[in-house]
């Protein structure tokens, strides 16, 4: 028999590392996948992962999750981004600067740069906010709420051909990306601390910066299981209509997240049924976290 997971609020150390995600606040210099490497190492789990790529010079906000959460990864794919970036202009700016950085609000055409690891084709991308913050001199603070895989440097680029000056990006770092933002980041030095403090059997440090990785999910649909069903759904079956309890409203193929009724996260899929027929599919799975 599968062996489904304790409530979150109940698993023990070794439990909520083997299935945990730290808000991590990655530093300048290494890469993400050097960092994603640290936490792995420093936690002690077999595997770890970052939640979307940051070149080695940009901060800021980089969940990373440990273990078996690294399945989670298709989640980031789903919600947005934000960062604060310096536009270094070529020129000073022209005077209707405000006017010309909100065109781009909207979906723009992007096509990745030379070393990007994707096809350099041209697609679209939603930029949902963009907000001038401050100036001085030539350099321009910008505030972005973007869709996920927007290159900021490309969009300054772009900005910079807009505005008629020319320009790159500066400094850049990321505020958010959904459901995480900058408002509990943790360091690699916060988490070094809390696994000693855990060593010495003080486990209060590391609950603070561990979490369940059930917080990756927060902004999904939620699809309550039978635990019945679920010890199915462990084994690869998708979610039949009669295992389901409860759903939150959700459209036809928006991933969603399957739940059993004390909370612990058994799959993501897609939803692609209705919950109360009697019989037949209502989630296709995608990732099994059991």
């Amino acid at each position: 028999m599968t062996r489904l997971r304790p409530p979150p609020a109940e698993r023990d150390l070794d439990a909520l590392l083997a299935f945990g995600v730290v808000n991590l606040d990655k530093p300048p210099g290494p890469s993400a996948h050097q960092v994603a490497g640290w936490v792995r190492d420093l936690a002690g789990v077999d595997r770890a992962a970052h939640a979307g790529t940051l070149d080695p010079k940009v901060t800021g906000c980089l969940p990373t999750m440990l273990g078996d959460a690294t399945r989670l990864a298709p989640v980031f794919l789903e919600g947005r981004k934000e960062y604060v970036a310096v536009l270094e202009l070529h020129d000073r700016p022209p005077a209707d600067l405000e006017a010309t950085v909100a065109e781009f609000e909207g979906e723009i055409y992007q096509k990745p740069p030379r070393k990007s690891a994707v096809a350099r084709r041209l697609r679209t991308r939603t930029i949902h906010d963009l907000d001038v913050l401050e100036t001085r001199d030539r350099q321009v603070l910008l505030r972005i709420e973007c869709a996920s895989g927007t290159y900021i440097r490309k969009l300054c680029h772009d900005l910079g051909l807009a505005l008629g000056t020319g320009a790159h990006m500066g400094a850049l770092r990321r505020t958010a990306t959904d459901p995480f933002d900058d408002r509990d980041l943790v360091t690699l030095h916060d988490l070094a601390d809390a696994l000693a403090f855990a060593e010495e059997g003080d486990e209060e440090p590391i609950r603070a910066v561990v979490a369940p990785a059930e917080r990756v999910l927060e902004e999904l649909p939620a699809v309550t299981i039978a635990p019945s069903a679920a010890e199915q759904v462990a084994t690869g079956a998708p979610v039949y209509a009669p295992g389901v309890i409860d759903t939150e409203p959700a459209e036809r193929d928006a991933l969603v997240a399957g739940f059993t009724p004390n909370g612990s996260a058994v799959c993501l899929g897609r939803f692609v049924g209705d919950p109360d027929a009697d019989e037949g599919v209502v989630v296709d799975l995608e990732r099994v976290l059991v």
